[in-house]
């Protein structure tokens, strides 16, 4: 069915509904950022597939809202339809209830779907909506269940048990644990909705959302009671066993509005970022909206998740320098595309002990593909690799004792001036982040900078944020915790896992990032506090033929030869012979 008759069809029901306008989030009733194939309502009607945006439609118009990492990619897949590709955070971008405010009449009935936005988001759009010419908002219509005939069902994948040996704390201590910090703020018990906070409590895991070993379900915490509501389908006896004996009860995933009514509490905590409109809704007791504690506690890795991490991210780099030993003795890279290589640094992994899955699809972008931020090679779109030019690789991988998350930018032959320069500018950020010493507490806002202050005095920049949290076998997206140039003012603490990401990409051009995983640290304690300091978790060499050496700070080289010689101690006892001596040349000194 094509995008115009999905339209057609939508605009039927908003007739017969008497609304102008519907919009459609990218996220689930769960608010994740990768969502079940079910609730891809948004990719449905638009046609984008990014993991990022929200379509708008009214009876004769329609746009959407991205940010920065899909605007190509936006672009390209929004063409040849009625869509108009609004850019976030760029100069005169309307909001969605300014451009609704013109394309609408005064006091217009528009909706979206309660239970896929969040509580937060909702009442911030009412509000919004309500200035512009006092337009009223509907959050109790699904359309997508009148005209998405071949719809997927909400996925019934099995749910396991995840081992105490790599958990490091039993989910009754952890419900202990979120307990305490409930009382601490004086509330009774919580709904958690995020699928990954749900997984890390009770240490079980799933396969319901590609790449992120989450299921869907929710959990109600009282004081007294614990009551997980999930398809019952999904739990094998050994499971059911198990949470039993957590003292966690279970119950239809359906019933979880039910079980909310009859909520006995005096009060209970909403997360508005994570707990659904439709859900708040339901609940009749006193409200607590505040950012739910377990976001905070899976973030603070244990010494088992961080064990683990090491081991994940020793397997990941033997996986990484096979690969690139193998890309190196290609003569000039024929028959391969970007489709290829990424199978082939799948396979690698795939053969690594405890491997469960890819963290997320992998970009491989070459040359002008790599300045789309979040490129994903498909048959259309494979482009075969020459040897020139720059190589874009991000990508990651599930173990069971961690999740990775690595990009390398690889040049295949000689580069251009320009790619050198942009390589090194993008190399100094990265080094200045794992180089960084901070209070302990620091806002990851308060250190972005450090990645791009070379590349604003030269005007460059990139609108993604530097770093972001890594779940420990979860999602490879993990927060509150941030490196990003807008305001995010959740603390940087140890035990802490964040990427460190900074990137250019020239459109048409080449795009460069590199990117490791980092662990922060003590680093010491003077009358002015305590410090933190960032150690590197990736175990990968970075590519050295684009580097102007010139343009490095003493600091910084020492850095990378002291960074390559813990690579090449730590990864050649593990490699062949013929890998081993290649390691040795790409960790050699600058």
């Amino acid at each position: 069915m094509s995008i115009s008759q999905r339209l057609s069809d939508l605009r039927e029901v908003m007739q017969r509904e008497h609304l102008e306008a519907f919009i459609f989030p990218s996220t689930d009733p769960h608010q994740g950022e990768y969502v079940p194939d079910h609730w891809k309502g948004r990719e449905f009607i638009s046609g984008f597939s990014g993991s990022a945006g929200t379509a708008v439609v009214t009876m004769t118009s329609a746009a959407l809202w991205t940010d920065s990492r899909y605007f190509i990619a936006a672009e390209e897949q929004l063409k040849g339809t009625e869509y108009q590709l609004m850019k976030l955070k760029v100069e005169g971008t309307p909001t969605i209830a300014e451009w609704l405010g013109r394309e609408c009449s005064p006091g217009a009935e528009v909706a979206i779907d309660g239970e896929c936005s969040s509580a937060g988001s909702v009442k911030e759009l009412i509000a919004d909506l309500r200035r512009q010419g006092g337009m009223t908002l509907r959050t109790n219509l699904d359309p997508l269940k009148l005209i998405w005939h071949d719809r997927p069902p909400v996925p019934e994948n099995p749910v396991e048990i995840y081992p105490l040996e790599y958990a490091g704390e039993s989910a009754h201590d952890k419900i202990a644990r979120i307990r305490k910090a409930l009382r601490d703020c004086h509330a009774d018990g919580m709904l958690m909705a995020a699928l990954d906070d749900i997984a890390w409590t009770l240490n079980l895991r799933g396969s319901d959302v590609h790449c992120n070993p989450v299921f869907v379900s929710y959990l109600v915490i009282s004081s007294s009671d614990v009551t997980l509501y999930i398809n019952k389908a999904k739990l094998s006896p050994a499971v059911q066993a198990y949470l039993k004996a957590e003292g966690v009860a279970v119950a239809p995933y359906e019933d979880v509005r039910r079980g909310l009514k009859d909520y006995f509490e005096y009060n209970i905590l909403l997360d508005p970022d994570e707990v659904n409109y439709t859900l708040y809704s339901c609940v009749e007791r006193e409200k607590i909206e505040a950012e739910s504690p377990v976001k905070r506690m899976k973030t603070v890795k244990n010494p088992t998740e961080i064990s683990g991490f090491r081991s994940a991210m020793l397997k990941d780099g033997i996986a990484m320098v096979k690969f690139l030993y193998w890309l190196s003795a290609q003569s000039d890279y024929s028959g391969l595309t970007e489709m290829s290589v990424s199978d082939k640094l799948e396979g690698l992994r795939a053969e690594q002990p405890l491997y469960r899955d890819i963290s997320f699809d992998t970009i491989a972008g070459y040359g002008e593909h790599g300045a789309i931020v979040h490129y994903e090679a498909t048959p259309a779109t494979d482009m075969p690799l020459r040897p020139e030019g720059l190589l874009l690789l991000d990508s990651g991988a599930q173990y069971l004792d961690g999740t990775t998350d690595i990009t390398r930018t690889i040049a295949l032959g000689p580069v251009s001036d320009e790619m050198k320069r942009v390589y090194t500018l993008v190399l100094k950020g990265h080094i200045q982040i794992e180089l960084c010493k901070f209070p302990s507490g620091s806002s990851g806002t308060q250190l972005d900078i450090l990645a791009r202050k070379d590349m604003w005095r030269q005007g460059l920049n990139y609108l993604h944020g530097t770093g972001h949290g890594v779940g420990s076998y979860l999602n490879v997206h993990e927060g509150p915790h941030q490196l990003r140039m807008e305001w995010k003012p959740a603390p940087l603490v140890e035990g802490m896992t964040i990427t460190d990401e900074p990137g250019v990409y020239l459109p048409g051009k080449f795009g460069v990032r590199i990117e490791n995983t980092l662990l922060i640290t003590p680093y010491k304690e003077t009358e002015f506090g305590r410090f933190l300091q960032f150690e590197s978790l990736t175990l990968c060499p970075i590519d050295k033929s684009p580097i102007v050496s010139e343009m490095l700070l003493p600091e910084e080289v020492e850095w990378l030869n002291a960074y390559h010689q813990r690579v090449f101690d730590t990864l050649a006892p593990h490699l062949d012979a013929a890998e081993a001596a290649w390691l040795q040349e790409a960790c050699s000194a600058v």
